[in-house]
């Protein structure tokens, strides 16, 4: 596979990313707007910003977690020339279950929907994982 296919995948989870990002400083700004915010506490405890502002807070923070792991796991397959068609198949159902994550987690926030794109994320993650790690272990070994 080329660098740039490859790649793609990464390039879209870190525009995500910015955009969860750019959501959270627009409904932040919002908030303060509307003096729905007590300042003071809010730069010390989350729980004192509206329900959306936690939201989207929270969905910023997700992207730092299991996204993580796959951003290294990108760059160990590139390494060792182990990227191929399923591992980039692999990777874009991956960051498309993070798109359906951000999506809910941003709007209706409905756990029925949200787990489920999480957990599918988590399992192709590790479906990666498993079978980069035997690529790796089980390859002839080269001179």
């Amino acid at each position: 596979m080329s660098v740039p296919a490859i790649l793609l995948p990464v390039f879209v989870q870190v525009a995500l990313t910015f955009l969860v990002l750019v959501r959270l400083g627009s409904v932040r700004g919002a908030a303060i707007r509307a003096g729905q915010v007590e300042e003071a506490r809010a730069v010390i405890d989350d729980t004192a910003w509206p329900v959306r502002v936690r939201q989207a807070n929270n969905c910023l923070r997700n992207q730092f977690e299991f996204p993580v792991l796959f951003y290294v796991l990108v760059a160990l397959a590139l390494f060792t020339r182990q990227a191929d068609l399923p591992f980039v198949v692999l990777a874009w159902l991956f960051v498309l279950s993070r798109i359906v994550h951000a999506w809910v987690h941003v709007t209706s926030n409905n756990i029925r929907l949200r787990f489920p794109a999480f957990a599918a994320g988590v399992v192709v993650l590790l479906v990666m994982w498993v079978l980069f790690a035997f690529g790796i272990l089980f390859s002839p070994v080269m001179p």
